[in-house]
């Protein structure tokens, strides 16, 4: 077989896993303004960090090869990141207060504005320390420019020029404060509108110090939004060759390993039965193809619920943090869901009909729920949240004149939401089956047409698209990234054909 052909038939094998397929409601604004996002980042542990790596691989390797494999891991976790988190933002990298490296950071930045206070209030003044500001000051514009903008690059060549402003400041006659001035109103005119309220607050400074102070920390946070602004322009460039990056960085690293798919292997073969014949009418190839689509999708939702003392495959490393975010959220969300389920359910045919109840019982469940990561936390919160829901149905009873809720029949609503804590809890068991199979359907599915919300999850339809609307970009990436070793594993297993 022509080895260019079997790639790409391995390639093609889960190349379509969740390639166009979006849930309902997972339309998100992927505009690539950069003014009003919220900055976020996630951090990672590149894959010989994990505790995944052998402890004793048969063969020997140079420190070189190791740290090589190290720094390409690096490299590749921040194209991943950047490729599968639409949401990626650079973030300025502030110091803990109380930390040494802190308290530098303060001591040094007090020297300075010390020394060019002390500076401007000797007669005369001196202007050592100011004529560096400016020169800083001037770089800082310049890099927050874009290469058409030359006319503008050219006047504040001009209006800043360093020896026009030496001449001044050696004749007394500088104006710190026009400068300053000037300066501001240039910022203004390219900051982004979410820096408008603080170059306002700037120009209103009384204290000349205060105003440059303002304008060096706006300048900061100026050239981190054009640092991101770029990063958006290119991020469709970064993703279309991200795949064959993350191919050879990961190929790098199993260089260096005895089996690196140990785990991978493990996980995938769960799922697939190696005793299936090849039908008579159909090639081995697009059997295997479909074997490997089939096999990888049912793999893929289990990564959701994923065993907390099992490690995850190693195709995976880099998604650790965004895996086990999303397992936080995905059993917040089965939480809920259950809780709302229960209380509807038993709280009259009335109740159930009012969406602004549902609402704002959910909205407050989710509120109690927010700190929880597992069934202990669970069991321990349930006692408050049956306060709650016990609260909210009260109010809703009396808000819409309906009959009130009697102490014997609260004693027993209140035992139904504190039975929501047994693990084999029939309607929680009901919720995670069908969220796990709105998760499968939306793998599996090869078009763009939006899924039907599971009866019973409607109001949580927002959080469950969000967590179906992220899982969704990673395991999309990673079979396309991972497909050629996906498909080896499984054709590894499946009966040769005759």
């Amino acid at each position: 077989m022509d080895d260019n052909k079997n790639i790409s038939d391995r390639d093609d094998s889960c190349n379509e896993i969740g390639s166009t397929s979006e849930c309902s409601s997972t339309n998100e604004d992927d505009s690539t303004q950069f003014t009003t996002r919220r900055q976020r980042t996630t951090s990672h542990q590149f894959m010989i960090e994990s505790g995944l790596v052998a402890a004793s691989p048969p063969k020997f390797v140079s420190l070189e090869e190791i740290m090589h494999a190290a720094n390409g891991m690096r490299d590749m976790a921040l194209v991943h990141q950047i490729v599968v988190d639409k949401d990626f933002r650079l973030k300025r990298a502030e110091p803990e207060p109380n930390s040494v490296q802190g308290v530098i950071k303060n001591t040094m930045h007090k020297a300075f504005w010390d020394i060019l206070r002390q500076q401007l209030d000797e007669d005369p003044p001196v202007y050592t320390q100011a004529l560096n500001l400016l020169e800083e000051i001037k770089e800082g514009l310049f890099s927050v420019l874009l290469p058409q903008h030359t006319k503008i690059k050219q006047q504040i060549s001009e209006v800043l020029d360093s020896d026009l402003i030496k001449q001044q400041a050696e004749n007394g006659t500088l104006d710190f404060k026009n400068y300053a001035n000037y300066v501001i109103s240039v910022m203004a005119k390219l900051c982004a509108p979410i820096r408008d309220d603080k170059i306002r607050e700037i120009g209103e400074a009384v204290d000349v110090l205060d105003t440059f102070k303002g304008i060096l920390e706006t300048l900061d946070l100026m050239q981190l939004d054009m640092a991101n602004f770029t990063l958006q322009m290119v991020r469709p460039d970064i993703i279309a060759c991200s795949v064959e990056l993350e191919r050879k960085k990961f190929a790098d690293y199993l260089a260096i390993q005895d089996d690196g798919l140990k785990l991978t292997r493990k996980w995938l073969l769960r799922y697939v039965k190696n005793d299936q014949i090849v039908p008579d009418n159909v090639q081995y190839e697009s059997f295997v193809k479909s074997v490997v689509k089939r096999s990888l999708c049912q793999a893929c939702v289990e990564l959701i619920d994923w065993p907390k003392d099992e490690g995850y495959p190693e195709t995976f490393m880099l998604d650790l943090d965004r895996l086990n975010d999303l397992h936080t959220r995905y059993f917040r969300l089965i939480c809920a869901a259950t809780i709302i389920l229960v209380t509807i359910s038993n709280s009259g045919t009335d109740l159930q009909s009012i969406s602004a109840f549902k609402q704002s019982l959910k909205d407050h469940i989710c509120i109690l729920l927010q700190d929880i990561k597992d069934e202990d936390d669970f069991k321990s919160a349930l006692p408050n949240i049956s306060e709650q829901v016990i609260m909210e149905l009260k109010d809703a009873q009396k808000k819409y004149e309906l009959p009130q809720l009697v102490q014997p029949a609260e004693a027993n609503f209140k035992e139904h939401i504190l039975d929501i804590g047994r693990e084999d809890h029939k309607v929680k068991e009901l919720v995670r089956r069908r969220v796990k199979d709105f998760l499968l359907e939306t793998i599996e599915s090869s078009t763009a047409a939006p899924q039907k919300v599971p009866s019973g999850l409607t109001a949580v339809q927002k959080e469950l698209t969000e967590i179906a609307g992220q899982f969704l970009r990673i395991i999309s990436h990673n079979s396309t990234v991972f497909c050629n070793y996906y498909y080896d594993i499984v054709a590894a297993a499946l009966p040769k054909p005759n």
